[in-house]
């Protein structure tokens, strides 16, 4: 399972954007100095992130970005979400007439896979900007 460039790159310029402090307007080339993201790839997301209601924008010499709520009121799935990303682990989706197997019936592992997504969702949903500002990231606890 992999998250792609557009999930991550939105979660570092949103956390880029917390770091500078609460009510900061912040540029999008600002942001890309910073985080080496390429200029024109941040307007592509920040589109998708202001449609979703994440940031708001503000024009004039002085513009930018501002985040539309507190980082610690921001969870890491609602960006992810924003910029489209989903987050799969099937080999199928529920609208496919044909399942992961390639036939008509799912395969053994359907809802390991089910499951991992769903696990992913929630963990995602319980980390907000401001826990990944601080650092303060849940330890998982090994299997005994």
């Amino acid at each position: 399972m992999k998250l792609t460039a557009k999930g991550r790159y939105a979660v570092m310029a949103i956390a880029d954007m917390a770091a500078q402090g609460e009510g900061s307007v912040i540029s999008l080339s600002e942001i890309s100095a910073r985080q080496g993201i390429s200029l024109s790839y941040l307007e592509q997301l920040f589109a998708k992130i202001r449609r979703a209601g994440l940031v708001s924008s503000q024009r004039g010499a002085m513009g930018g970005y501002v985040l539309s709520e507190p980082a610690h009121a921001l969870t890491l799935d609602r960006i992810i979400f924003a910029v489209d990303e989903d987050i799969k682990a099937h080999g199928c989706t529920p609208d496919a007439k044909l399942a992961c197997t390639g036939r008509t019936d799912r395969c053994l592992t359907h809802n390991l896979w089910g499951a991992l997504e769903d696990h992913i969702g929630s963990f995602l949903a319980s980390i907000t900007v401001q826990d990944v500002v601080d650092g303060t990231l849940p330890i998982l606890e090994a299997a005994e």
